[in-house]
């Protein structure tokens, strides 16, 4: 059963809630959802395209650099614990210097030096593993910090949720920002946009409400919050629920292209509707957190996810109106599962007597689980569509009902597994 923390005293909390505090702490959530599209999904296209980069060679390289860039959170977790425990300045100051090795890093990776490209594939495969490994682990020890300095802040489960709300409604429009301004200024001046923000948002967070205990000493540091069996729980419940988030996610360019045939041009749309629907339904969500509790107020979200894509399941060619508004009602949902098991996860920690302590070790494995979620729907779901038949551009309807069934009916067992 997954533990529904009780709220604490409303004193505990260091942040009244006021839309300044959460301003100044969820800002750095934009710039980090901003540079998460152009390292996750423009630098592979990029590559191929830019550089004729071979497609088994870079698939082998971007797997290599994501592997390790997961196994390490957990270790960044514990370092975050670490540089907390000596003072909140000495975190700002790595969290810092990390950011100024993300935004070199990511100008590395789209503007390779000319001798680099020029010597060929081997070295320029070699030169974007590498830089990858670092941006990848700068990223990682900015966010964990981010996050954990959030579950330090402490208070009841509607304060909670708001902390981590205003982060990901941040994330929600870094995310808009990335996806439209590549294509409409280059790449040259998203990056420098993208270093802007990083500033801008490290430059707010370092004036936010500063966690109780500061210089306290890490406890049970050798203890993995693995070994917590109300972690477990909760951890098994974000991988399922997550990966059913992404099974859709990464099919529904399939889905909207083969299934419902729609006009490319309508594809912008559908996704815009999805990622503003998630960050308008945040605040409506927060408000039924005081009375149904964090738990359940996921689990309200989960069951509209599962009714919405159910009825995604009857869809078919030329319903391309009926799935926008489809977009709408799972992006409704998605606001539940960016809002609310962090604070979830930021409640247990201090049931645990881990606040102040421990929240880098409990956010750099949940860090490890989002992005294995990611892994989990591509290894489930592409393979699965391979085996039984469907290949892009199918229009038979054996093909088309596999297609249906990884992306509606998938999601729908994963949700419900979830719930349970």
């Amino acid at each position: 059963m997954l533990p529904i923390a009780h709220d604490e005293p409303a004193a505990a909390f260091t942040a009244p809630g006021g839309w300044r505090h959460g301003l100044r702490y969820g800002l750095l959530g934009l710039p980090l959802a901003f540079v998460a599209l152009p390292l996750y999904v423009l630098l592979p296209n990029h590559y191929a395209r830019a550089f004729a980069a071979p497609l088994a060679a870079l698939g082998f390289v971007l797997l290599a650099a994501r592997g390790i860039d997961a196994v390490l959170d957990p270790l960044i977790g514990r370092w975050c614990d670490r540089l907390a425990a000596r003072s909140h300045a000495t975190l700002l100051a790595v969290a810092a210097a990390s950011a100024v090795v993300l935004a070199l890093g990511l100008w590395g990776l789209l503007f390779p030096p000319a001798a680099v490209v020029a010597a060929g594939a081997a070295p320029l495969l070699t030169w974007a593993g590498v830089v990858m490994a670092i941006t990848y682990t700068a990223y990682s020890v900015v966010s964990v910090a981010h996050q954990a300095w959030g579950a330090r802040l402490g208070g009841n489960e509607a304060q909670r949720s708001r902390v981590v709300a205003w982060r990901e409604a941040l994330s929600l429009l870094g995310v808009l920002l990335a996806a439209v301004l590549p294509t409409v200024a280059g790449l040259g001046a998203t990056v420098v946009t993208f270093a802007l923000l990083l500033a801008l948002g490290w430059w707010a967070w370092a004036r936010s409400l500063v966690p109780h205990g500061s210089g306290v000493a890490v406890a049970r540091a050798g203890r993995s919050p693995l070994r917590e069996p109300a972690f477990r729980r909760l951890l098994a419940v974000f991988v399922l629920n997550g990966t059913a988030s992404a099974v859709p996610a990464t099919l529904v360019l399939f889905f909207v292209q083969d299934r419902l045939q729609a006009s490319a041009a309508l594809e912008p749309a559908f996704l815009g509707v999805y990622f503003l629907s998630a960050a308008l339904a945040m605040p409506l969500w927060l408000r039924l957190v005081p009375r149904l509790g964090l738990a359940r107020t996921w689990l309200a979200g989960m069951v509209l996810a599962v009714v919405t894509f159910a009825w995604a399941a009857t869809l078919g060619a030329g319903d391309a109106v009926l799935f926008l508004v489809v977009c709408a009602l799972s992006g409704i949902a998605l606001g539940t599962d960016l809002a609310l098991p962090g604070a979830l996860l930021a409640g247990l920690i201090g049931q645990l007597g881990e606040r102040g302590k421990a929240e880098g070790a409990y956010f750099g494995w949940w860090n490890f689980a989002a992005k294995l979620n990611l892994a989990l729907a591509a290894g489930l779901a592409l393979p699965l569509l391979g085996f039984f038949g469907y290949a892009p551009g199918a229009r038979d309807a054996a093909a088309l009902q596999t297609l249906t069934i990884a992306y509606c009916v998938l999601p729908c067992v994963l949700k419900l597994l979830a719930a349970a």
